[in-house]
């Protein structure tokens, strides 16, 4: 089984970091990275991965249209197993606890702490491919 991580974010920039970011993981197969400008978009790849199973949603909270919050229990309630990393560059305690009520795993504020993320994500491939 191939297991993805979806990186959801309306700044473009975002791929390439996260690509530079992983690149070593992903070149060593350990999972592939995929990537949604908006929450519409994301939950459009969520159905439509088939045979390769999105293990993480790491998702900004800021965005146009459909916010990370709003986004999650809308992911939430078609993959209830799930875990979803949100990211906000506002980590005040009413906005971290409002993630993490509505399913979030883990709150993640930026600047990204990326070797933290890199463990963290090992965790969740690691469980992902130890029950799959």
């Amino acid at each position: 089984m191939r297991v993805r991580v979806l990186v959801v974010d309306d700044e473009p920039d975002v791929e390439v970091l996260f690509r530079q970011q992983f690149r070593h993981e992903v070149r060593e197969g350990l999972y592939l990275l995929d990537f949604a400008l908006s929450g519409e978009a994301a939950l459009n790849k969520l159905e439509s991965c088939v045979g390769e199973e999105v293990i993480l949603l790491v998702s900004d909270i800021n965005m146009p249209g459909m916010s990370g919050l709003d986004l999650l229990p809308k992911v939430k309630a078609r993959r209830p197993q799930l875990p979803v990393f949100m990211i906000s560059a506002y980590g005040d305690a009413a906005r971290v606890a409002m993630a993490l009520e509505r399913g979030a795993s883990k709150f993640i504020t930026k600047p990204v702490d990326f070797p933290q993320l890199k463990r963290d994500v090992s965790v969740v491939v690691a469980d992902a491919r130890g029950s799959g």
